[in-house]
């Protein structure tokens, strides 16, 4: 009648595992589909940034805001915009 003497605990407990497991999983894809139809998709703009994420700032206006704030000096502040300046033509 039972095949080697039916089902023991621990396959009863692998078995219970198993459906856990495998419920889980199911209620988990279903959420992550009905989660990633909710999220609007941000549109890029040219850069690959996100529309309207503000514009990234030049090397110059780096440069300006970190004289500003005092992370460099005069001397360096002067030969790294020259350097900056110089494939431009001297043009900012």
């Amino acid at each position: 009648m039972y095949w080697f003497g039916g089902m023991g605990p621990a396959m009863w407990v692998g078995a219970g595992l198993f459906w856990v497991l495998l419920l889980g999983a199911i209620v988990w894809l279903v959420v992550e589909l009905v989660s990633s139809r909710q999220r609007p998709e941000v549109p890029s703009g040219p850069t690959g940034a996100p529309a309207g994420a503000p514009a990234p700032e030049s090397p110059l206006a780096v440069l300006d805001r970190r004289l500003a704030a005092g992370e460099v000096d005069i001397e360096t502040y002067q030969r790294v915009r020259t350097e900056l300046l110089e494939p431009r033509g001297g043009r900012p």
